[in-house]
Parts: C-alpha cells; sequence; structure tokens
C-alpha cells in the first residue's frame, strides 16, 4: 500500500474549511507526511495557526504520552554514588 503525501493544495482546502467553520486554529494528523511546500505554506500563514503533525511527530507523541503503546521491556542504569566513597 502507498501513502499518500499532502501537498499544499489539500492544506490550503483545510484552511479554506476553517474559515468556514470561523476557526483562526487547526491541526491536521496524518500517518503519512507532507511535502515541503505544504509545510511553507502553514509556516507563511498569517491570519490562522495551523499545525501539521506527520506520522513520524505522531508516533512520537503516542509514546511520549502512552497512548496505544505497552512497555515491553525496562533497564536499570546505575551511576557511582560519590558520597559513598568520601571520607
Amino acid at each position: 500500500m502507498e501513502r499518500e503525501i499532502f501537498g499544499r493544495p489539500i492544506i490550503q482546502t483545510f484552511a479554506g474549511a476553517l474559515d468556514g467553520q470561523g476557526a483562526s486554529k487547526g491541526i491536521f494528523i496524518t500517518t503519512s507526511n507532507f511535502t515541503k511546500d505544504a509545510k511553507e505554506y502553514v509556516e507563511r500563514l498569517t491570519s490562522k495557526k495551523i499545525i501539521l503533525i506527520d506520522g513520524h511527530k505522531l508516533a512520537e507523541y503516542m509514546i511520549d504520552f502512552n497512548v496505544g503503546v505497552t512497555i515491553q521491556e525496562l533497564y536499570e542504569i546505575k551511576r557511582i554514588d560519590n558520597d559513598y566513597f568520601e571520607e
């Protein structure tokens, strides 16, 4: 299955949908990616704020906030206790 990459036209359509709802902020989430042109378009917007979350960032958020993930293994990290060796 080929992953769709979202470009500027779909983000412009999303921006227009925000206008239709009177919204000034929106979040566009995909498990895929955004083109460079789409990212640049969002950065140039002045009348509204759109946040783009691609598949990589979504996976990071899922791990950071324990959403849809399980802990597979825990590791114990040790350090030297310098107070133990001081006289």
